[in-house]
């Protein structure tokens, strides 16, 4: 046997760490992307963000005093016009719905509520006006696990009021607040969640609630001995306790996954548009939303560092002296770089910035090619509605925006579009053809009372082929399935 070196040329494919840095940028949503700029800035000290004076109406960024879209100086005062004047004037302002450059989209987002202000705002209505400072300072006096460490006769004696009314605003705070909540010790918390689920049909067995109330710290000593021999449980009935308490009751209600899902089934998504198409002299126009929040550059300190590095390599100069000085750049004081750790952390924060920033401003303007061939596409859908929606895929808006195909996914993947209705829709929604015919076939089932009595799947195909839309009596039922709408012969 023997040991030999070969050499060999061969073309493989090779992803670049810039490429896949780019690519990630590239599927952040806008408030994915808001904490990664935040969490970037943090790290690397030659980056910042560049505070422009942006138009309090439209938004865009400032000419000197002057907006070019609004065309008005923004050192004057607006004058407002009085209502009984132009009385139109108020019934906008009550309809929320002004079509002028003053109307901010963004204020059509839904934020989430903090879980106690809903408990306060859903107690206010079962109290009297009187006693709304008493439950807020009780709502405030819950800590993180969600237990009061308000003293209930201190509070009384300080606001001088009976002790028997703070109980009953406490009595209606737990009612309302998730289960547990709002409780003085462990034990009282556990005894309300046995409630809530006695009274919403939940078996409770009577070990459980013997245990709670009477051998609670026995039960948290893991005493089983003396809980089975005082209440003449058997071992298995003990086991049967410790399951139920450690699956059904929860010691920190406010952290539970009860109280996260509280009054709602799911946890609501709360998103915002990453692109506003609107109508403007009746042209769409598309507009990338963090266009006008996202301006960075690299900070004047580190860009003249590095400017004064790389004219010394290009001119191999040797290093600089100990004091520091060297030529001028743009008439300011040059700044000393003495050692070769201080150069090369200045070279790598430098291009790490301008990475960054060349990574931002790719992802914007992949994302506005993208939404403006949609646009086109889609026209007849932006400005008429979703029966107008055709037939659409991302290989074909990669076609014509000269992209691959994974780019498209990818710009569009988790985002959010602001139609000129100011109705928000996910980016995947351009591309799912079969929107149109779940439309026409909730049309035709909506209007069947006028053709006689229920439609059959089949008879909504038939339906939909005289339409000339062609579909499958099972396609027909998976969408009305999709829509939620039943079956004819249970409708």
């Amino acid at each position: 046997m023997e040991a030999s070196y070969d050499l060999n040329q061969e073309m493989r494919t090779w992803v670049s760490p810039s490429l896949i840095e780019a690519n990630y940028i590239l599927s952040l949503s806008r408030m994915d992307l808001q904490a990664v700029i935040a969490a970037e800035m943090d790290a690397n000290p030659a980056l910042e963000m560049d505070d422009r004076p942006a138009c309090p109406l439209c938004g865009n960024v400032l000419d000197g005093t002057f907006c070019p879209t609004c065309l008005v100086s923004q050192r004057t005062e607006p004058v407002t016009e009085s209502y009984e004047d132009f009385p139109e004037t108020m019934v906008n302002a009550l309809n929320g719905r002004e079509d002028s450059d003053e109307f901010d989209p963004m204020s059509l987002i839904a934020h989430e509520e903090n879980i106690r202000a809903v408990i306060l705002t859903d107690a206010r209505t079962q109290l009297d006006p009187r006693d709304y400072p008493i439950a807020e300072y009780l709502v405030d006096g819950l800590d993180e696990r969600g237990f009061l460490t308000t003293d209930l006769d201190d509070l009384a004696a300080l606001i001088n009021r009976s002790r028997e009314d703070i109980d009953d605003i406490l009595a209606v705070i737990q009612e309302l607040a998730p289960a547990g909540v709002g409780a003085r010790d462990l034990q009282e918390c556990l005894l309300l969640q046995l409630s809530y689920l006695a009274r919403n049909g939940h078996d409770v067995p009577e070990p459980v609630l013997a245990v709670v109330s009477n051998f609670l710290p026995e039960f948290g000593a893991h005493k089983y001995g003396q809980i089975s021999k005082e209440l003449g449980l058997s071992p298995d009935e003990i086991d049967d306790v410790r399951e139920f308490i450690r699956v059904q009751l929860s010691p920190f209600p406010l952290q539970s996954q009860a109280a996260r899902s509280w009054r709602t089934p799911t946890r609501a998504a709360y998103v915002a548009p990453d692109v506003i198409i609107v109508i403007k002299d009746e042209e769409l126009t598309v507009e990338v939303v963090d266009t006008k929040q996202f301006y960075l550059r690299i900070s004047p300190i580190y860009s003249q560092l590095a400017g004064d590095l790389g004219r010394r390599r290009t001119a191999a100069e040797p290093p600089a002296a100990s004091n520091g000085t060297g030529p001028a750049v743009n008439g300011t004081i040059p700044l000393a770089v003495t050692s070769t750790e201080d150069r090369g952390h200045v070279r790598q924060y430098s291009s790490r910035a301008k990475l960054f920033i060349s990574n931002i401003q790719q992802r914007r303007e992949t994302l506005l090619k993208i939404s403006r061939c949609i646009c086109t596409m889609q026209e007849s859908f932006l400005r008429g509605g979703v029966r107008e929606l055709r037939p659409l895929t991302r290989a074909i808006v990669a076609q014509h925006v000269g992209v691959h195909e994974s780019t498209v996914s990818r710009a569009t993947a988790n985002k959010y579009v602001m139609l000129p209705t100011r109705k928000v829709i996910p980016f995947s929604d351009f591309f799912t053809p079969s929107l149109s015919i779940k439309d026409v076939i909730k049309e035709l089932i909506e209007r069947e009372a006028k053709k006689g009595g229920p439609l059959t799947d089949r008879r909504i195909g038939e339906l939909l082929h005289n339409h000339g839309i062609r579909i499958a009596r099972r396609t027909v039922a998976k969408y009305r399935a999709e829509l939620g709408i039943l079956p004819s012969t249970m409708r």
